[in-house]
């Protein structure tokens, strides 16, 4: 595989952030993550600005809406439909006004992936799309290109090379036949590992970009999102257990690169030193037996998940902390 585009020492945010203006967000993820700023996402403006109701505003010619139980598929383009793109415009606008007149090298945009994706949304009758395999085929398309048009769009405002990442929190519930049925008094069955991994797959070939797979949910399945061809793979460190660890230890021994999830995501208790936010990481690099300059070759630090539920204080302190575990990747303080 060749070289990442983003350089050694990089840093980047999963994200959401707090609060509701796109401009003053922008400006926050280009001054304080230069390298690799990210879109971010505001899900307190409500419907259309989180996570699944941004991504179903980039699927064509498949039009989803609100209703009490959460997103379905709907007949026609509604008034739900229209407010997740009118959004998505306002943000790459926001964004684009912010990167003037120093545009960044690479930008990274987050979107749903398949699988999260086709477990929150309804069909018509109640049920989950990735109970239907017509209906998945048929998203998981759509999502693609709608993506790709994406991509092209942000690519064309900012002149960046684009990275698109595809979060995946359903994925172990997928795996593990965790999701409930519309009654409530079952669940969905478990998709088997092969199908799962072929549709990620596919999605990732289909893209324009390089694809990071971020999963921030407990027992993230590492092994399963490096073989589906991911540029890297993105997880809570700070939430692994022990049976991961080998899943880790075979991902840097194939060279990818690892989107290591450190700094808290919301306000911590007690002040946080850069050593301890390190620390996670060091020492997952000494159990499994790595030199610690692996961090410098193969490893971005990130918030543990995204910042939608930290104050704006802690925004502005844990993004310039990330920055600066990334520069100690690569040049570690003696202390170390």
């Amino acid at each position: 595989m060749d070289a990442p585009p983003w350089p050694a020492g990089t840093a980047t945010g999963i994200g959401s952030l707090p609060g509701t203006d796109p401009l003053e967000a922008a400006r926050v993820v280009l001054g304080e993550l230069p390298d690799l700023p990210h879109l971010p996402e505001l899900p307190a403006r409500g419907v259309g600005a989180d996570m699944i109701g941004r991504t179903a505003g980039l699927l064509v010619d498949l039009p989803v809406e609100v209703v009490p139980s959460g997103y379905r598929a709907a007949s026609h383009p509604g008034r739900d439909h229209r407010r997740a793109v009118d959004l998505m415009r306002r943000d790459l606008d926001a964004f684009e006004e912010a990167a003037d007149p120093a545009p960044p090298r690479v930008v990274k945009v987050q979107a749903a992936g398949p699988w999260t994706l086709t477990a929150s949304v309804e069909l018509l009758r109640g049920h989950r799309v990735l109970t239907d395999r017509g209906a998945l085929r048929e998203f998981t398309a759509s999502l693609t290109e709608g993506l790709n048009r994406h991509v092209a769009e942000v690519a064309k405002r900012t002149g960046a090379r684009v990275v698109v990442q595809l979060d995946e929190p359903a994925l172990p519930a997928v795996l593990r036949g965790l999701l409930p049925t519309p009654s409530k008094l079952g669940t969905v069955a478990a998709v088997p590992e092969p199908e799962v991994q072929a549709t990620l797959q596919a999605v990732i070939e289909a893209l324009e970009a390089d694809v990071v797979l971020h999963c921030c949910a407990p027992k993230p399945p590492i092994t399963l999102m490096r073989r589906a061809g991911a540029r890297a793979v993105s997880f809570d460190v700070t939430a692994l257990d022990e049976t991961s660890w080998d899943e880790v230890g075979e991902a840097w021994e194939e060279k990818t690169t690892l989107f290591l999830g450190l700094t808290p995501g919301t306000d911590p208790t007690h002040p946080l030193t850069l050593k301890a936010a390190a620390a996670p990481a060091l020492a997952l690099v000494d159990r499994l037996g790595f030199p610690r300059d692996v961090l410098g070759a193969l490893a971005v630090p990130t918030p543990t998940c995204g910042l939608a539920g930290a104050t704006a204080g802690w925004v502005r302190r844990v993004l310039p902390l990330t920055r600066d575990l990334g520069k100690a990747f690569t040049e570690p303080p003696e202390t170390w």
